[in-house]
């Protein structure tokens, strides 16, 4: 019986998998015009799965595809180029055994012929003449992690070595593949990326024969749909596809891997060996444990995050304060965040990829200011629990005297740019393990956060702002009953950062429309 998969490559007939038969067929028209491209995309975006799939459709039509993979090969291959050579040769020579060519016989002398007498890369150019003229089928190469060896001299020889040949095969002077296709998670054009400053002067652009790929790797709501749907007919579970794949969607943007996994979640960790029914509440319950889970996909966002200071300030800006910045290719921070996975561009604008990674990334930078912080709330956590019942009104009060006992005498910037992580950081211990906080940012003049806090079955809004006078805290109340509105919500919690000399804690009861309001200061 199949299952989700989120460990490696997916296999059709295996794996629930989304149907991906559009991105194929984009990719497949491409190599038929005999265009080189390169397909660069984050770890576990799919890109395994694609060039799975990719080789299938290609050889089924008639393609010999050379698909090879430079992680197999050690390091010690790419300091040398008759080790590399060699070791490329000896990948063909494994790939044509199991081809279904008609001369392999012929193809395979002429390899080992090769692997005798060939030294360097000019003569790895001949060869690759020599083979492209024997074998009776177009030939497609596809070298997949090419990261590994992209700030190597001698990968950049070999680049040069095929732009020439496709430049010469285009004027009718030279045979070569009908297309290359190189993956990995930098783009060939971003080598300078992975070279060391005083190695720069490598970087001279061999592949600008490339072709612009623009294939999203993202899942659309349908393509999630139709994974859902051959897991409901295969195991005969009542589930609202339609409601599923957008929600799915929602927390995910798509990306392969969140997608699978929170599905994972559901049908392995969450649905009962009797049950045959996905309850909706079931997925805002995988999202609550694929954040609490220690993932390598989590862990090398953050990782990318912690080794690159310019990315975490950029997260918090649009994390926690809420910052429009508008999306600039040319931006190295922005270049660096979308090769990475952590950034997206949203009609314009910069945004966190998705609510999972926004959420993770939030959670990320709220343990920094825990770990710096001295709070009594878990002391006090009883306090703050009436017949199992979260009291946020008193979590709220004894917030206000932890800020004005902790932070008094703390600098403006400092609370200005933390106060609201602090806040989050103040209510973790006493939710932790029966509540759950997701962030929505709202853009305003405000720079409004609103937290949704559930305890149990309790849902909270809390909206977080910095104080900025009377006519932005009308404007903020209104947009906060608004917000209740949509969520259905008979009363809201507004807590104010007010950075004044002349502050006061205090609070007050609201009547805004037909929403009640319960409003803090600190």
């Amino acid at each position: 019986m199949k299952e989700f998969n989120t460990t490696g490559v997916c296999i059709p007939e295996k794996h629930y998998m989304a149907d991906v038969s559009k991105k194929i067929n984009v990719i497949e028209k491409m190599v038929e015009a005999g265009k080189y491209f390169t397909i660069n995309k984050p770890r576990q975006f799919g890109k395994t799965t694609i060039f799975y799939l990719l080789k299938r459709e290609l050889t089924k039509t008639g393609y010999l595809v050379l698909k090879i993979s430079f992680e197999m090969m050690s390091s010690k291959i790419f300091e040398s180029e008759d080790l590399f050579v060699k070791n490329f040769l000896r990948e063909i020579k494994n790939i044509i055994h199991f081809s279904e060519i008609n001369n392999r016989k012929q193809v395979v002398e002429l390899i080992e012929d090769n692997m005798k007498i060939t030294e360097n890369i000019t003569d790895l150019n001949y060869f690759i003449t020599d083979f492209i003229r024997l074998v009776d089928s177009e030939v497609v190469l596809m070298i997949d992690e090419v990261d590994k060896s992209s700030n190597n001299q001698l990968f950049l020889d070999f680049l040069g070595i095929l732009r020439n040949k496709f430049l010469l095969r285009e004027q009718g002077e030279d045979y070569s593949f009908k297309s290359v296709i190189l993956a990995g998670v930098h783009d060939v054009k971003n080598l300078k990326l992975k070279l060391r400053s005083d190695e720069e002067y490598k970087y001279n652009s061999p592949w600008n024969i490339a072709s612009e790929f623009k294939v999203d790797f993202e899942l659309e709501i349908e393509q999630i749909a139709s994974m859902l749907k051959e897991y409901k007919e295969d195991r005969d579970i009542d589930l609202d596809l339609e409601y599923f794949a957008d929600k799915i969607y929602y927390y995910t943007s798509g990306h392969p891997f969140l997608v699978s996994k929170l599905a994972e979640i559901i049908a392995e960790e969450i649905l009962a060996d009797n049950e045959s029914k996905w309850k909706k509440e079931y997925l805002d319950q995988a999202v609550k444990i694929i954040l609490a889970k220690d993932l390598p996909n989590f862990d090398t966002l953050i990782k990318n995050i912690e080794n690159n200071s310019d990315l975490e300030n950029m997260c918090v800006d649009l994390i926690v304060d809420g910052r429009k910045i508008t999306y600039n290719s040319d931006n190295p921070t922005i270049e660096k965040g979308e090769l990475y996975g952590i950034f997206k561009n949203d009609s314009g604008s910069l945004k966190i990829h998705n609510r999972i990674y926004e959420q993770r990334i939030y959670n990320y930078l709220i343990s920094k200011i825990e770990n710096s912080m001295e709070s009594d709330a878990f002391d006090f956590r009883d306090s703050f629990i009436d017949n199992g019942q979260l009291n946020l009104k008193a979590v709220l009060e004894r917030f206000q005297v932890f800020i004005k006992e902790q932070y008094s005498d703390r600098d403006r910037d400092f609370l200005e740019r933390n106060g609201r992580l602090i806040f989050l950081a103040f209510l973790k211990p006493i939710i932790n393990g029966k509540g759950f906080d997701f962030k929505e940012v709202q853009i305003s003049q405000e720079k409004r956060l609103d937290v949704v806090v559930t305890y149990l079955e309790q849902k909270f809004i809390v909206e977080l702002k910095i104080w900025r006078g009377e006519e932005y805290h009308r404007q903020g109340l209104k947009q906060l009953a608004e917000y209740l509105e949509s969520q259905n919500m008979e009363q809201g919690y507004l807590l104010s950062f007010n950075f004044n000399q002349n502050k006061e804690y205090r609070d007050e009861e609201l009547e805004v429309g037909n929403k009640k309001i319960f409003a803090y200061w600190v």
